[in-house]
């Protein structure tokens, strides 16, 4: 075998006539094994186990043996006018906030990447939400639309503009007051995102546009955004995810009241777990949101792979 074609095997990386392949290395196994069991444990380990619960009749405090019964609870699921409402509201939830928390973390993220007096004050600012946990984010909140003592009613009081109202026991004002408070806790991580892609696009394009005669808006849709679009699509897409399975922060603001409006398919599945005690139903509707999750995942990554992003 010549020199050229030793080279060229060698770097196509197959392994040239005689050699002895190394055997596998099993020890990295063991490097990845205390991330890969918390996984399996905390996360793997209770979805199985929720899955082989949603086809049983298991209960709360039930003396006699749980059951095996097949897709009785599935078929209950399409008859429940509760769960599909709740569905709807756990729409119009996901899409009220991921498309606000979007627009409005574009414009933070475009001003954030001036040259500004200041800039990395008002970029430690933008943080802050994120930093706080999700209970004490419903708990500041609360106080907010306090419908004596709140914020927001005094300011309009002051303003001239009402007596006050009580935005969280509204029919008509409590999923949009719970839609603000959601929108203003996901803008940190979506600007962040965003304002990584805007740094992440060459200067000279912008400087080429410029000098080119384009206008702010011209440059922005020709140069900016379409390198911003994969940044923007992969965290649309997760804010979407993460936005339909929420739970702790509407809990603490509403808890699924007042009648059911701001009733989000995992705060019903709560309340028939552990309210009324019906494990096997509220597993199966577990199992009906992890099934519609993993389509929306799965006609992103789709959309991903499609377009030829990896």
């Amino acid at each position: 075998m010549t020199l050229a074609t030793a080279t060229t095997r060698s770097a196509q990386g197959v392994p040239p006539p005689g050699a002895v392949r190394q055997p596998a290395d099993h020890g990295t196994w063991f490097l990845v094994l205390p991330a890969l069991l918390p996984i399996l444990v905390l996360s793997v380990g209770p979805l199985l186990y929720g899955i082989g619960l949603a086809f049983t009749d298991a209960q709360s405090g039930r003396i006699a043996a749980t059951r095996w019964t097949g897709l009785l609870n599935f078929q209950d699921l399409l008859h429940d006018t509760l769960f599909r409402e709740s569905f709807r509201i756990g729409l119009l939830w996901a899409v009220g906030v991921t498309v606000p928390q979007f627009l409005l973390a574009l414009g933070l993220a475009l001003l954030l990447d001036q040259d500004l007096r200041l800039r990395w004050l008002a970029r430690a600012l933008a943080l802050v939400p994120w930093a706080m946990p999700e209970v004490v984010v419903g708990i500041m909140w609360r106080l907010v639309y306090h419908p004596d003592a709140g914020v927001l009613n005094e300011t309009l009081r002051r303003l001239g503009l009402g007596d006050g109202h009580d935005w969280l026991a509204g029919l008509g004002t409590a999923l949009p007051a719970v839609i603000v408070v959601g929108v203003w806790a996901g803008l940190p991580q979506t600007t962040v995102a965003l304002l990584a892609g805007l740094q992440n696009t060459p200067r000279e394009l912008h400087e080429a546009a410029a000098m080119d005669g384009a206008g702010a808006w011209r440059r922005f849709a020709t140069v900016t955004w379409p390198a911003l679009r994969p940044v923007a699509l992969a965290i649309s897409s997760l804010n979407f995810i993460w936005n339909a399975n929420s739970f702790a922060l509407v809990y603490v603001l509403t808890a699924g009241g007042p009648g059911g409006r701001t009733r989000l398919p995992g705060l019903f599945a709560y309340e028939e777990a552990f309210r009324y005690g019906q494990f096997g139903y509220a597993a199966a509707m577990g199992c009906v949101m992890v099934a519609v999750i993993s389509v929306i995942l799965a006609c992103y990554l789709a959309g991903r792979l499609k377009g030829g992003e990896r």
